[in-house]
């Protein structure tokens, strides 16, 4: 499934074939939590170059519904996208549920945020529903531990973890469907360890660093990767939930990570941010009300070949709806073409002059236009 192509110090390149395509790693998964990738269609998507995209169990189990979606055959069929989807299993989203949550040894009872019905979400419901969506990859259920927490919370919160997911493992059907587990652990190298060793004992198909940017500094989320690289196994991919910035991924890949996903692209996009070869930008500042200049010169999306800073800063101002879509999609052609650089970078043996060259544009107060 999972093949190393070539590497440069601790950054990988690699090629991961699942039923639904290949998709070249290190990779950016676009998030499409409830089978939508917010303000984009699919046709957008693949002119963006997008390989993979992602989905959330627990909000497309809500809704619309697994009646509605073994209806049109899996997630795929329902929102008309043919390449490989990740699925994750919800347990983040109950965790952010807080007092609507409880857990115990059965699985995650919760209200849902939606009507407040009660469910209760198992490690074999989790596996369940995304085998009826058909995810190319789906995560197992974790109890995503909260930042931050003592020895033995994080211990007793990992451990739970991983019984849940040697019961995933166990109610797996669908053998051409991937399905990866999650180290949990905290803060806590020896914790990280013992999860990583468990989860190999358990066997998947690949591996996710889970519990992290959930607040906790930049220096701890580095030095976890960095205790779970030297542990996981180099020939499976290697998947960091819920990261980041153009400088987190390529920092994540120095590291050793091949799989990313996170909402900032298009959250900022409808917030009125855009990451640039030159930087950030926050579009209806004053000083791009006369500049006539693409938004970034070097980015070949829709927006950046057809329209201007001013335009697009006119349309914040006038509240115009299509601003939104016309950032985020730059933000994740920006997102993807950053990868493809770094898998160029790999591949060429010139990863650490690029990794040099990130990091000073993207550290605080570095970017030409960053206000």
């Amino acid at each position: 499934m999972f093949t190393l192509l070539a590497s440069d110090g601790h950054a990988r390149r690699g090629r991961l074939t699942l039923a639904h395509g290949v998709v070249e790693t290190p990779i950016f998964m676009p998030v499409g939590t409830v089978g939508s990738v917010k303000t984009l269609v699919p046709q957008e998507l693949h002119t963006a170059k997008a390989q993979i995209i992602l989905g959330n169990t627990y909000h497309l189990f809500l809704r619309p519904g697994l009646e509605v979606l073994s209806a049109a055959g899996g997630l795929h069929q329902f929102i008309a996208w043919d390449k490989p989807i990740l699925t994750d299993s919800g347990g983040f989203q109950i965790f952010s549920l807080g007092k609507l949550n409880k857990l115990s040894e059965e699985g995650a009872s919760f209200a849902s945020h939606l009507d407040g019905t009660k469910f209760m979400l198992t490690p074999e419901k989790a596996v369940q529903i995304q085998e009826i969506l058909g995810s190319d990859i789906h995560m197992v259920l974790d109890e995503c531990t909260p930042w931050p927490a003592d020895e033995k919370t994080a211990r007793t919160s990992m451990e739970r973890s991983m019984r849940w997911a040697a019961r995933c493992r166990q109610s797996k059907t669908r053998p051409e469907l991937a399905q990866f587990g999650i180290v949990q652990g905290g803060e806590y190298p020896h914790l990280r360890r013992a999860s990583v060793a468990a989860l190999r004992e358990i066997g998947f198909d690949g591996y996710a660093i889970g519990g992290l940017s959930v607040g906790e500094p930049k220096n701890i989320m580095g030095e976890v990767i960095e205790v779970c690289g030297e542990v996981l196994p180099r020939d499976q991919p290697r998947y960091l939930m819920g990261v980041g910035t153009p400088l987190d991924l390529i920092e994540g890949v120095a590291k050793g990570i091949d799989m990313f996903d996170c909402v900032m692209p298009t959250r900022n996009g409808r917030n009125g941010t855009a990451f640039t070869s030159q930087g950030k930008i926050t579009i209806k500042n004053a000083q791009f009300k006369l500049d006539q200049d693409p938004l970034d010169p070097l980015c070949p999306c829709y927006t950046c070949t057809t329209h201007s800073r001013s335009y697009l800063r006119h349309l914040w101002h006038a509240n115009e709806l299509v601003v939104q879509r016309l950032l985020s999609l730059h933000n994740v052609t920006f997102y993807l073409s950053h990868m493809q650089a770094i898998r160029d970078a790999i591949g060429a043996g010139t990863f650490a002059r690029l990794l040099k060259e990130q990091r000073a544009l993207w550290e605080p107060g570095k970017g030409k236009l960053q206000a």
